[in-house]
């Protein structure tokens, strides 16, 4: 079945399935990341392509791996293409060589005990940057070279939760909530422009039709900082993001891990999100959610897509019939009613296995 060979990727009915106006024979396939190595081995095991690695400042190398990225997801049977970019806002980062299976890069992850603003001293330092530097060739050469039908889906890499707590770390943050309320307000304010620059400079590109933006605000037991912190500090912000993509005709999907129940009111009604993606089943299963939020059943005046399910952990430790077994479970689950699309609980993290991964793709598509 894969790679597909004559692929007819409809972005368009995608985002009326997911909301819910179009009832498919089959969920579509909906991702969020999937992690280089992964990518690497579908280009060049299932589509016999030269594998190039990106070069900072050289875009013929920058171009050939959009091209095999482009070729990733239009022949295994996705409708659109998921892409981030950066503003240059330093942070402190620990690293660690990367062990999974073939690995080649470091791991890099944010300082939770010191970052760089801690006063207003720091905060006046900070080289804070402006939309200008950010590079947005991968944006505008993937908009330009997909295929018919495609649509790109965009976003910030990391928002106004990431980003606070990467500027104070998350210890510093919390006493920082406490201590000192108008440097956190500062802090966000200065960053949520940013973000809206950001997001108003690529509203306009050719072949968008969703923000997709990352911001992980929870853990396994609840959010990372109080409901009252981010109805203060960062659901404002990412309700001028929906806004702009609403005001362009676009979606705005929301990944956000963790437990979030104390604020799915406010992202639903308030923010007005489109979808949620990142489910762990210690947490929610995915079809609880589409029960409570996609069809409905919790009873609030707005129904959001359910974006993805399918546990890591399984696609990381299961074998490939129990992958294609949660992923039907899903489809049964979800699909006859609309406003689902079928992809990971979170990323396809560079330890799956590629087989469970494939398995999941080929479960949907059948």
């Amino acid at each position: 079945m894969l790679p597909i060979a004559r692929p007819r990727p409809d972005a368009e009915r995608l985002l009326r399935i997911l909301d819910g106006e179009e009832i498919a024979d089959r969920p579509p396939l909906t991702e969020y990341i999937a992690d280089p190595p992964i990518i690497r081995q579908v280009v060049e095991g299932l589509l016999g392509r030269a594998w190039v690695d990106p070069i900072a400042g050289d875009r013929a190398s920058q171009a050939a791996y959009l091209d095999n990225c482009i070729a990733f997801w239009y022949h295994l049977g996705y409708d659109t293409i998921r892409l981030d970019a950066s503003l240059p806002l330093p942070t402190r980062r620990l690293v660690a060589q990367d062990t999974a299976p073939g690995a080649s890069r470091e791991r890099h992850w944010a300082d939770e005990h010191e970052g760089p603003i801690a006063s207003w001293d720091d905060f006046e330092r900070y080289p804070w940057p402006s939309v200008s530097d950010v590079d947005f060739f991968p944006f505008e050469y993937t908009a330009a070279h997909l295929p018919e039908g495609m649509g790109l889906m965009l976003e910030h890499n990391g928002h106004m939760y990431e980003l606070l707590s990467n500027l104070f770390s998350y210890e510093g943050l919390c006493f920082a909530l406490m201590d000192q309320p108008d440097l956190v307000q500062a802090a966000s304010e200065r960053l949520g422009e940013l973000l809206v620059a950001f997001y108003e400079h690529i509203a306009d590109m050719d072949n968008v039709v969703a923000f997709w933006a990352g911001d992980d605000m929870g853990f396994r037991t609840s959010t990372l900082i109080s409901p009252a912190d981010l109805r203060r500090f960062v659901l404002p912000w990412h309700a001028r993001q929906a806004a702009i993509a609403h005001e362009h005709g676009l979606k705005y999907y929301l990944h956000s891990c963790g437990q979030l129940n104390a604020i799915y009111t406010d992202l639903i009604e308030q923010v007005l999100i489109d979808g949620k993606h990142s489910f762990e089943d210690t947490i929610i299963h995915a079809e609880e959610f589409h029960r409570l939020y996609s069809r409905g059943e919790a009873g609030l005046s707005r129904r959001i897509a359910t974006l993805g399910g399918v546990d890591v952990d399984i696609l990381a430790r299961g074998s490939e019939e129990q992958v294609r077994r949660r992923t039907r479970q899903l489809i049964e689950a979800c699909g006859p009613y609309g406003r689902f699309g079928v992809g990971s609980g979170n990323s396809i993290t560079n330890y799956v296995p590629v087989a469970n991964y494939l398995a999941m793709v080929e479960e949907t598509l059948r």
